[in-house]
């Protein structure tokens, strides 16, 4: 039901265009809060998880210091753990976008990377053998390098479709088994109330409450990986 809500305020927002191209974060530039650009990374020695993603990452909308990746910092630092979270969300970005700045990721030598890409694909309608074929090159690269991946699932409004829905969905699942990835099914379960109300005006972005509940939702899956 909570999943049911969530995609049918979607799918009232993608309506407003029409065609799946039109749909989704490039209509609009980033605000303020979300660069462009990566952040300078600070110098610091403590193992760096890194978040790789698009706008759910990046923060779109909200204030600076509020996106998930923020959150789950401050939830490490309270559970004593040493781990220096690098936000590397890019609002808008694709797949294609992230293999193409995947070495940005690697070079940082992360110990875990949380890979939240592949939301920006589906809204486009973007074949999913491409979506699938980017999110395993990025998967198979972090884990060359070293890191550990978790895999941020995503679904898509029902306007798509149920076979594409399906299909995309399924990315995520085959995916994680095949090249041994952590997997969080749907990455804004948690934040899917009846009241919308950790979801900012557009229905699809969250607010910094939500933010906080994603972060976690991230952590339950890091655990396994930090020990």
């Amino acid at each position: 039901m909570r999943i049911l809500i969530f995609l049918t305020v979607a799918a009232f927002l993608c309506a407003c265009s029409k065609s799946r191209d039109d749909a989704g974060e490039s209509r609009a530039a980033p605000p303020s809060s979300a660069p462009a650009t990566p952040p300078a990374i600070p110098q610091d020695n403590r193992p760096i998880i890194a978040v790789f993603g698009d706008s759910i990452s990046a923060g779109f909308g909200l204030p600076t210091g509020k996106s998930f990746p923020d959150f789950l910092q401050k939830k490490l630092d309270a559970e004593g753990k040493s781990f220096h979270v690098v936000n590397l969300g890019i609002s808008g970005d694709t797949t294609a976008e992230g293999v193409a700045r995947i070495d940005s990721a690697t070079s940082l030598h992360p110990q875990v990377v949380v890979l939240e890409l592949g939301g920006n694909d589906g809204l486009r309608g973007m074949p999913i053998a491409a979506t699938r074929a980017n999110l395993d090159q990025m998967i198979l690269a972090f884990e060359k390098s070293g890191a550990k991946v978790v895999l941020a699932g995503m679904t898509l409004p029902p306007n798509y479709g149920p076979d594409y829905i399906h299909d995309f969905e399924k990315i995520y699942r085959d995916l994680a088994a095949q090249d041994h990835a952590a997997l969080i099914p749907f990455l804004m379960s948690d934040i899917l109330t009846r009241d919308l109300r950790y979801l900012q005006a557009d229905g699809i972005h969250p607010t910094a409450a939500g933010s906080e509940i994603i972060a976690g939702t991230v952590l339950r899956a890091l655990q396994p990986l930090l020990k």
